[in-house]
């Protein structure tokens, strides 16, 4: 299997597509200045304690008091509290915790006010992102997750993935990671870790312990509610938890961060800096590596598959529902019961697509059309089983019900990923009723002379439908040229396959839309 990452970045956010063997398999969408991410540590205060939910709520600065539960605070939640007291008052002046006297850890069924009282600072990181009409879910176990290794303060405990199955690799890289690792610090050696040597182990390690450090300092000085430690961007988030060998290509568009991404990779993994390449195209890059094609044709209430086979994907409050329709793929050669199947089969693939695409969370109804024999059930779930295995957020599912449902838990930590594809029609405004087509001309003309007289814009880039792209460019002097003679400026003109015939729009030098 072959990966490639797109990035299309602007000045307003950076959208990321994943793609395997050149099909969308995940799509994100970074704000620049994105608060309140999954990874991001805030010193908060302690707002109101829920003694019916065992829960308290943190001020963190968001609009709505994060949630801290106290199976979230942790067992060392008390070393913590001791710490952010010690430094915060100018007792301790390093973060080495050699030295430090843990406190016990708390029991499991104890209650949050024995731990927390109001008003009290407490150091938290964002397990979940602002959803909805709720605030962020916190927790006060702090870990610092790096490409190798996860560093967790408060911890003298090594542990290893799960995924690494080899015992012997197992047993070395615990034995490595103990030799380097520093008092009362935790460490979870990740699945990437297999095969690696001590050097790049211990450089992976520097670098958390190097966040740890400037959050200690950045502590000494905070007033609450502040944000002490960002998490990695998105992007680079995706490298280091994606990039293996069949990472085969990272194509981005933007130089600042065509040149961060190569600096990340020559952290993490110098032998793949070559997959990194700058997109120069005039086509946005989206539109030529095929993504806006694959996005307008995966979203919406209506999936249909290539065979014919479609998807409807309805969404509630408490959960997901899928529903699988045969469409036009019967076939008249096989009996109902393998026709089911294969389109069964077919659908199960595009909804483990889909769930990573959408980033869909919480319980998923799938309803695949009815079988009768039960190893033609087994054969469906153990395919979806197979499927699902390709995405990293935690899932459960459930064999078929007698009815056909599968049922599907997914972990949810973001918003999921919701894309319009229903279009306000750019020609009418929704209003069935559209400007004369004879004064299209005259009317991106005056518009651009307000840009530039009035507006003083440095550099304008108009768009439009190939046709009106092609009667402004051709012929000699072409209207393009006629414009560069009367404005004494040269106007860059683009034609774009997705706009309606009298749509138009125009950029300035920063590729930033200029809306008049």
């Amino acid at each position: 299997m072959t990966r490639e990452l797109i990035i299309d970045a602007n000045s307003n956010e950076v959208s990321l597509a994943l793609l395997e063997d050149k099909s969308l398999v995940e799509l994100h969408q970074e704000k620049m200045n994105n608060n309140y991410a999954v990874g991001d540590i805030y010193l908060g205060r302690v707002k109101k304690l829920m003694t019916g939910l065992n829960a308290a709520f943190i001020n963190i600065g968001y609009e709505k008091d994060a949630f801290l539960h106290y199976l979230d605070l942790g067992p060392q939640i008390q070393s913590l509290n001791k710490l952010t007291r010690q430094i915060m008052s100018g007792k301790r002046f390093h973060a080495d915790l050699s030295d430090f006297q843990p406190e016990a850890d708390i029991e499991k069924n104890g209650k949050i006010t024995e731990v927390l009282s109001p008003n009290q600072p407490v150091l938290v990181q964002i397990a979940k992102e602002p959803i909805s009409t709720k605030g962020p879910r916190v927790t006060s176990e702090i870990s610092f997750a790096g490409r190798y290794l996860v560093l967790v303060p408060f911890s003298n405990r090594v542990s290893v993935s799960q995924k690494i199955k080899s015992q012997e690799e197992r047993n070395r890289l615990k034995r490595l990671v103990t030799s380097i690792r520093p008092n009362n610090f935790g460490i979870i050696i990740r699945t990437v870790a297999e095969g690696k040597m001590v050097a790049d182990l211990d450089a992976d390690l520097k670098t958390l312990m190097a966040k740890w450090e400037m959050m200690m300092k950045k502590l000494s000085e905070a007033k609450p509610p502040q944000k002490l430690i960002s998490e990695i961007d998105r992007t680079s988030a995706l490298l280091r938890d994606l990039l293996n060998e069949s990472f085969n290509n990272i194509y981005i568009n933007d130089p600042e961060l065509y040149e961060e991404t190569r600096n990340f990779i020559q952290t993490i993994a110098p032998d793949k800096l070559n997959i990194v390449k700058l997109y120069k195209g005039k086509i946005p890059i989206f539109e030529y590596f095929g993504v806006d094609k694959q996005i307008k044709n995966s979203f919406g209430r209506t999936v249909t598959i290539s065979s014919g086979i479609y998807l409807i994907i309805e969404r509630t409050e408490a959960f997901h529902v899928i529903d699988v329709n045969s469409g036009h793929r019967a076939k008249k050669d096989s009996d109902q019961e393998t026709n089911a199947l294969e389109v069964n089969l077919e659908a199960a693939t595009e909804v483990a697509r889909q769930l990573r695409l959408r980033d869909l969370g919480g319980i998923i109804v799938v309803d695949f059309i009815d079988m009768v024999i039960p190893q033609n059930r087994k054969k469906l779930y153990e395919h979806l089983k197979e499927e699902m295995a390709k995405d990293r957020a935690k899932h459960t599912i459930l064999p078929p019900s007698k009815f056909g449902l599968i049922q599907i838990t997914r972990q949810r930590v973001r918003p999921e990923t919701n894309v319009e594809v229903l279009e306000l029609c750019p020609a009418c405004m929704g209003t069935g009723q559209i400007k004369p087509s004879i004064i299209l001309i005259d009317e991106i003309e005056n518009k651009i002379r307000y840009l530039i007289q009035e507006q003083n814009e440095k550099r304008i880039k108009l768009c439009v439908h190939p046709y009106v792209y092609a009667y402004l460019t051709k012929g000699f002097p072409s209207i393009q040229l006629r414009w560069a003679s009367k404005f004494k400026k040269w106007i860059s003109i683009s034609g774009n396959k997705s706009f309606h015939m009298i749509e138009y729009r125009f950029f300035n030098n920063k590729g930033d839309e200029i809306r008049i």
